[in-house]
C-alpha cells in the first residue's frame, strides 16, 4: 500500500450498506522480550485496510487470519478511521478500556462478537466507542474495547453491561476497566486493572 493511500476516503460502493463510521483494521506483534516505547509500538502496527460498508467488512475480515491462528504477542485492532490504537491519540487520551482476559480457544468468537457488536452500533454510547483489540498473549488471549471517556460512569457501564449481553458472558466473568493514563503510567495495557464483576 502506498503512503497516498492513507488520505484517500473510503466509501461505500453504489448499492451497498454503509456503516455509521468506516473502521479501519490494524495488526501489530512485538518481540516479549523487548520493553515497548510509544514509538516502538508505533512503528510496529501496520494499517490493513478501512471499511466503509457492510460488504466492504466482510471482504476484508473474510481474508484475515483468525485471532486464534496468530503467534504470541500478537494484536488485531479494529478503530473507528481517523483513530489510531494508541493511548495518546487524541480520541483515547482522555479514554480507557474494558478488558476480558480469556483462555486459549476463545479469542475468534469473541473477537467476531465484539466487531459485528461495535460495526452493528449495538453499544448505542454515540461517538463514545473508539475501537476493539484483541491480544493474543502465550498463557491468555485478551479482548478489549477502547472508549473516549473514562470519567462518564453512566456510559462505561452501559459499554460493560452490552459487552455482556453480546459476549454471552456468565454473570461471574470477571472484566477489568482501566483508563489509558494509568495505561500510560505503568506502559501496560493488562497490568494494575481495575476488578469489575
Amino acid at each position: 500500500m502506498g503512503a497516498f493511500a492513507l488520505d484517500m476516503t473510503v466509501c461505500p460502493a453504489a448499492g451497498e450498506h454503509p456503516l455509521q463510521y468506516n473502521y479501519t483494521f490494524w495488526y501489530s506483534r512485538r518481540t516479549p522480550s523487548r520493553p515497548a516505547s510509544s514509538q516502538s509500538y508505533e512503528q510496529n502496527i501496520r494499517q490493513i485496510g478501512t471499511v466503509a460498508s457492510v460488504e466492504q467488512f466482510w471482504k476484508l475480515y473474510s481474508h484475515l487470519v483468525r485471532p486464534g491462528d496468530l503467534s504470541g504477542h500478537s494484536d488485531f485492532h479494529l478503530f473507528k478511521e481517523g483513530i489510531k490504537p494508541m493511548w495518546e491519540d487524541e480520541s483515547n487520551r482522555s479514554g480507557g478500556k474494558w478488558i476480558i482476559r480469556l483462555r486459549k480457544g476463545l479469542a475468534n468468537r469473541f473477537w467476531e462478537n465484539i466487531i459485528l457488536a461495535m460495526v452493528g452500533e449495538q453499544f448505542m454510547v454515540g461517538e463514545e466507542i473508539c475501537g476493539a483489540v484483541v491480544s493474543i498473549r502465550f498463557q491468555e488471549d485478551i479482548l478489549s474495547i477502547w472508549n473516549r471517556t473514562s470519567s462518564d460512569q453512566i456510559t462505561t457501564s452501559r459499554i460493560r453491561d452490552t459487552l455482556r449481553r453480546v459476549l454471552n458472558l456468565p454473570a461471574n466473568t470477571i472484566m477489568e476497566y482501566k483508563t489509558h493514563n494509568d495505561s500510560l503510567r505503568d506502559n501496560s495495557s493488562f497490568r494494575n486493572t481495575k476488578i469489575s464483576l
